[in-house]
């Protein structure tokens, strides 16, 4: 996209809110405006497989490795819980990396720094066995993964600056992107768990060389998006580092509400196949409920897309908490293949989209110079509650089972939703790019 492009795009914009002195919008022809509309939603598109590689891959896949490494490495289900939290632990260690780092540093070199970190760390989990060492992985690989997840969403921001009239779609296409990852683990993992001592590990292997080949096309979205505002890329590093403090508490219920969310997704996404595994079904059927969940996952931008344009306050995430408590009940109600479809299909097509509606939110609400910041704070909340889900759900499941861990992370997303519900627009906020 030329820069004249972009300056005829901004006057038609503006031509579109009121300004007719411009008369940009009669000038610029149709074709341009939708040759660099399909441009943004394909860049979106190709760094959506950060997203992908950040928690399709690193992250989620981690479900169904559970069962296998859970039986050979003789875990309860708190053990087993703990290893998630301590994903968390380092996506948590990375979000507040990401606060200093992103003064220093373009959100394309962090992106790019966590596609290969987290590549290497899922290569090296495949080569042991111990459960401290495989914790301290799990711990690093986070820290990789959120600096891939935070800069990605800083850029998928800036990219939706450059196509307003399709801002919350490029915002979903990139979140939604997770769903690739999930239905990539869903094919790869069963097909590489062997039926040997350990067999386990070869999954890692596959799950690292996807990561890989994600990271290609990621990386070249990367540094097409930031290399297309050279001079913009440079004003908003110097803004970041002299832009007065995010005020958190002008948003706080937003982010109580993203807490919640962080808690109560991450109990399911961690034991919902331990969940349909132990309730007799097999193997096949489990596989089906992942993909169609990936693939919910990635058809969510397309259906969340004009909520998050229109809702400026707490709304749409407390709209997505909520239809992910009742996605997260069904399970725990009925034990059933066909309960177990509709469930995932429900959370597929909702869970990303309210980590997308944080973005939005701080889109709508904070200047531009802010969204590192602002991102980044919803991020932490996020981690925090990833910490607190796996441990918590874990133990309630080894005392009452994994039915009634469910019903507690239902519980908690209503209480997010409830939250969230509270939080308004921000008054004097500048309004989105």
């Amino acid at each position: 996209m030329t820069q004249r492009n972009e300056a005829s795009e901004e006057l038609c914009e503006s031509g579109a809110r009121g300004d007719s002195r411009t008369g940009a919008c009669a000038a610029f022809p149709a074709s341009v405006h939708e040759a660099d509309r399909k441009q943004a939603l394909t860049e979106a598109l190709a760094l959506s497989l950060g997203s992908a590689i950040a928690l399709g891959l690193a992250r989620f896949s981690y479900a169904l490795l559970l069962p296998p490494m859970r039986q050979d490495l003789a875990w309860n289900f708190a053990q087993a819980g703990a290893m998630n939290t301590a994903n968390a632990l380092g996506y948590l260690l990375g979000a507040l990396a990401f606060s200093r780092l992103s003064m220093r540093f373009a959100s394309r070199s962090l992106f790019v720094a966590g596609c290969v970190v987290t590549a290497v760390l899922m290569a090296t989990s495949g080569m042991v066995v111990d459960t401290d060492a495989l914790l301290a992985l799990r711990v690093a690989t986070g820290m990789g993964s959120a600096l891939i997840f935070v800069s990605g969403g800083v850029l998928a921001a800036r990219l939706a600056s450059r196509s307003p009239r399709d801002a919350g779609l490029v915002i979903g296409l990139y979140y939604g992107g997770t769903g690739w990852g999930i239905v990539i683990s869903s094919i790869l993992v069963p097909f590489a768990v062997l039926p040997v001592v350990h067999g386990w590990r070869y999954a890692w292997f596959a799950l690292a060389v996807a990561c890989a080949a994600s990271s290609v096309i990621a990386v070249r979205a990367a540094r097409r998006i930031e290399s297309a505002h050279p001079a913009s890329t440079a004003r908003h590093a110097a803004n970041d580092a002299r832009a007065a403090p995010v005020q958190r508490r002008r948003f706080a219920l937003a982010l109580a509400g993203y807490g919640c969310f962080g808690i109560g997704y991450i109990g399911y996404m961690t034991f919902i196949v331990a969940l349909l595994r132990n309730a007799g079904m097999s193997a096949a059927v489990v596989s089906g409920f992942y993909i169609l969940l990936g693939v919910a996952t990635v058809a969510s931008a397309r259906m969340w897309s004009g909520l998050l344009d229109r809702m400026r306050g707490g709304q749409a995430l407390a709209i997505l908490n909520a239809l992910l408590a009742a996605a997260t009940l069904v399970p725990a109600v009925v034990v059933h293949p066909l309960a177990a479809f509709v469930s995932g299909a429900l959370f597929g097509a909702t869970f990303l989209s309210a980590v997308a509606s944080t973005t939005a939110f701080v889109r709508h609400n904070l200047p531009a110079s802010q969204w590192p910041r602002g991102i980044n704070a919803f991020t932490i909340v996020f981690a925090l509650g990833q910490i607190v889900g796996p441990v918590v759900i874990g133990r309630v499941s080894d005392s009452a089972g994994l039915t009634r861990g469910l019903v507690y992370s239902a519980l908690v997303l209503v209480a997010g939703a409830l939250l969230a519900a509270c939080q308004k627009p921000l008054r004097g906020a500048a309004r989105s790019a």
